[in-house]
């Protein structure tokens, strides 16, 4: 049975939509990437959470690619 976390094409899909949405004027983790960067001046809870509902499924990406590479392989 494969877990939905390590399912890729799933991952992927979350990163492209979730992560970057909305699109326009910019994506919006890049945004509060960008805020934090400068110090993350007037954050509020709701805009750490942000980070984190965004910022998610790159965070699972990264996981995938770390098992994939080996580097959290069986010893």
């Amino acid at each position: 049975m494969k877990r939905i976390v390590n399912d890729t094409k799933l991952i992927i899909l979350l990163c492209l939509t979730l992560g970057f949405a909305p699109f326009f004027p910019e994506p919006h983790i890049l945004g509060k990437l960008k805020w934090i960067a400068g110090g993350a001046n007037g954050m509020n809870l709701i805009d750490w959470f942000d980070v984190v509902l965004h910022g998610f499924p790159f965070i699972l990406l990264i996981r995938i690619i770390l098992i994939k590479l080996g580097v959290f392989g069986k010893k």
